[in-house]
């Protein structure tokens, strides 16, 4: 078979075993929501950050059962903070499908896996690897990095040809025996060892047959995407307060910072947001009641995947509150409630800094 090479996986598997990691909080079981969760945790996300958010989340969802039976803005106030939130809506949407179509228990089979929502091919791979000890091939960053410098793999690993043949060498080089080993080990050395910068090539198991390493190729290999622009976009909030709360407003459920409570905005995400004045400030403040001041604050920076957002935050204190009738999209939160609040970080960075820096008493 193509790509086949059985002391590729021997080499790894045995240097995993000696060198890799054994002690994470989702090693050492096989309890498929254990391994479930660590493993939509770590998509696009390294260790490091998902370690507190993992034990937090176990401890208020300790089963798949208290997941699914929870309302959906309980999971995302504990996935505040973690990024691409549509993972945790697809983790809820996903603890409830496991519940209802295979009472409570994860299939093994890596095919019915990825059809359950948020687990792909390579993420269904992994937990059925860890979970039940199946032979499936595993395709992340960490693994495209290894093999592209390893086998000197010189296109990009985005493009759709170098895809299916990485593919098609990591279902040849999974190993019949010890696939946990060796999964966890293609983990590693990518987290560890392969990384994107400063790669320790010494300590390395496949430095002897790394084709980067041989030809001085490390900084160049993998390939990188053709650099694009990043657009830029602004957005100007509204940062009501009045006796000691701050105002508030649930997103949609799908977009971005979907299903989160956020400030409200005056025009969205927009590539040229006109600045509003004073009139239009008032007019959009005035369901919430009479405005008293306004204070435009300097913009705040937020970088998403696709494009780079200009923040103007207006902080609007009021004269007179008017109530929220039939308006439920709307809450006023107590400001010693914001840290523990469901609200994307950008967005609790700059309520907070305000509160520790604005006069209280000026404010509320």
């Amino acid at each position: 078979m193509q790509y086949e090479d059985p002391s590729f996986s021997a080499t790894l598997v045995a240097w995993q075993k000696q060198h890799g990691r054994h002690e994470l909080p989702w090693q050492n079981t096989r309890d498929a929501y254990l391994v479930w969760l660590s493993e939509i945790m770590l998509q696009q996300t390294q260790v490091s950050a998902v370690l507190g958010y993992y034990a937090r989340f176990l401890e208020r969802f300790p089963t798949l059962a208290s997941l699914a039976a929870a309302p959906v803005e309980d999971v995302m106030a504990q996935w505040a903070g973690l990024g691409y939130y549509t993972r945790a809506r697809n983790l809820h949407k996903c603890a409830q499908r496991v519940m209802a179509e295979y009472g409570g228990v994860f299939p093994s089979d890596p095919a019915l896996l990825a059809e359950l929502p948020g687990i792909g091919r390579s993420t269904a791979a992994a937990i059925a690897a860890f979970s039940a000890g199946r032979r499936a091939a595993i395709m992340d960053g960490n693994v495209k990095r290894v093999f592209a410098r390893v086998f000197g793999i010189d296109t990009y690993p985005g493009e759709r040809k170098t895809e299916v043949a990485m593919w098609a060498r990591a279902e040849a080089l999974a190993p019949a025996e010890g696939i946990e080993a060796y999964t966890q080990g293609l983990m590693d050395m990518g987290a560890t060892l392969c990384t994107r910068s400063s790669p320790s090539c010494e300590r390395c198991p496949m430095q002897s047959r790394c084709v980067a390493f041989a030809t001085g190729r490390t900084a160049e290999l993998p390939v990188r995407k053709p650099k694009k622009a990043t657009p830029e976009k602004s957005a100007h909030m509204l940062l009501v307060v009045d006796r000691g709360q701050v105002l508030l407003e649930q997103r949609p459920a799908t977009g971005i910072w979907g299903g989160l409570m956020s400030l409200p905005e005056l025009a969205g995400h927009a590539a040229h947001a006109d600045v509003p004045d004073d009139s239009a400030v008032a007019a959009a403040v005035q369901p919430f009641g009479a405005m008293e001041s306004l204070e435009r604050l300097l913009p705040v920076v937020h970088i998403f995947t696709h494009y780079k957002l200009h923040i103007h935050p207006l902080l609007v204190t009021l004269a007179s509150r008017a109530a929220l009738a039939g308006e439920q999209r709307y809450v006023w939160l107590d400001a010693a409630a914001v840290p523990g609040a469901a609200l994307p970080a950008p967005i609790k960075k700059l309520v907070l800094d305000l509160l520790g820096e604005s006069d209280q008493a000026r404010m509320f």
